[in-house]
């Protein structure tokens, strides 16, 4: 199954030849679970030709608001918007999750609460829990009609979205690794306020379950592009 990642922002230059850049993250999180990948630098305005060109697409995280006044934004938002309704399966993550939002129909905003940042508790609907690593203060306020809402945070009604069986979101980042957010911690502390980066350095080394939710996201993958070769 080939993956089109749809890259939408930048990890910073200070560690990204060592860490990664975010599609090499996310490339690597999946890894060995059957899926090849292509980049796309949608932030440097390249969009696939088409939106059969892959099996399944997945947007990256970014600093960039969805809000933000990008030529590259409204492109983006069409492309995903004849993605889904071409019902080719699309993951999104952070920023992902609210460009997705935002072309359905939601509404996303900064929070008036301020940043989530470092390991946060996501209570699922079905009663489990996810803890995974939120970097964030714009997040989605109105989810689009068709979005049921799968899990919620202290800081984040509309932590996770589906989209029936055509998409799967979430806010925060299970492709982060303790050691890219802590890196990130230092490399970006003089924009969060110093209450939230104490919070995110209060938390560095406890437990996440990233494992579990990517294995969510390859299950969804999977399981969409075998309901569209049995159509």
């Amino acid at each position: 199954m080939k993956i089109g990642i749809l890259q939408t922002g930048e990890t910073p230059e200070s560690f990204r030849d060592r860490l990664g850049d975010y599609n090499v993250l996310c490339q690597r999180c999946l890894e060995g679970q059957g899926f090849t990948f292509q980049t796309y630098r949608v932030l440097d305005g390249e969009l696939p030709p088409s939106v059969q060109a892959a099996d399944g697409w997945l947007i990256t995280g970014s600093r960039h608001g969805v809000y933000d006044d990008l030529p590259w934004i409204v492109p983006l938002e069409d492309f995903l918007r004849a993605a889904y309704a071409a019902a080719v399966p699309i993951v999104g993550i952070c920023f992902g999750h609210q460009i997705l939002a935002q072309a359905l129909g939601g509404r996303v905003e900064k929070f008036s609460g301020g940043w989530s940042v470092g390991p946060v508790d996501y209570r699922l609907t079905d009663g489990s829990c996810e803890t995974l690593i939120a970097w964030h203060q714009d997040q989605v306020i109105e989810p689009p009609a068709e979005a049921q809402v799968l899990a919620s945070s202290d800081m984040c009604r509309n932590a996770m979205l589906l989209y029936g069986d055509r998409a799967l979101t979430v806010q925060p980042h299970p492709e982060f690794t303790p050691e890219f957010a802590a890196a990130l911690l230092e490399a970006r502390r003089n924009v969060l306020p110093a209450e939230a980066a104490a919070r995110a350095e209060a938390g560095q080394g406890i437990p996440t379950t990233a494992p579990h939710m990517l294995d969510r996201i390859a299950a969804f993958f999977r399981a969409a592009a075998a309901r569209r070769t049995t159509a």
